[in-house]
């Protein structure tokens, strides 16, 4: 049986329209992120999930709401988190996103490394597997877990995953497909 899974960025934060990397903290919603996760809501309105699943952070449970608390049962998983930028959390993007390949293997200062990411991906992918095989899944989430989902289910190198990120080209669209 295959477990399909739908992917959903959370909506534009004000960390975000100011070039700051959220990372473990929680974030705020713009006024634009509000939108984008009321657009998504009416985008998904015909979609059919079984259950969707948010990161605990509330970027992702505010967009994980927005979106499609009236309809679906939403389950907070701290697997889902951003990855943990350490010292960069809450400093402005320019200070490190230059080359993220250098945090594949290698930690954040006093963070988490990419592998960190895929190894708390893999385990959550196992948990859904497991509970909800044949099942439709949506996850809201963030950059690196998505970048993680590429790794894994895409069978793409974290180099690879990383160069060819949507957000490079803002090349966004409601829902990024899986299949496990």
């Amino acid at each position: 049986m295959t477990l399909n899974i739908t992917y959903f960025v959370h909506g534009t934060t004000t960390d975000n329209e100011q070039d700051i990397a959220t990372g473990w903290n929680h974030g705020i919603l713009s006024e634009v992120g509000i939108k984008q996760s009321e657009e998504l809501g009416k985008l998904m309105k015909s979609k059919k999930f079984d259950v969707v699943f948010c990161s605990d952070l509330q970027r992702a449970i505010d967009s994980a709401e927005i979106s499609f608390g009236k309809r679906f049962l939403i389950i907070k998983d701290k697997r889902l988190r951003e990855a943990d930028y350490g010292d960069f959390n809450g400093k402005r993007c320019r200070l490190f996103k230059k080359d993220l390949t250098i945090y594949i293997n290698n930690k954040f200062p006093n963070g988490e490394s990419y592998k960190d990411v895929e190894k708390r991906m893999n385990d959550f992918l196992g948990f859904v597997k497991r509970k909800y095989n044949g099942k439709k899944i949506a996850i809201v989430s963030h950059q690196a877990p998505q970048l993680a989902l590429e790794v894994l289910l895409k069978k793409k190198i974290w180099k690879q995953a990383i160069a060819e990120d949507w957000r490079l080209k803002k090349a966004w669209k409601p829902g990024f497909d899986y299949k496990l």
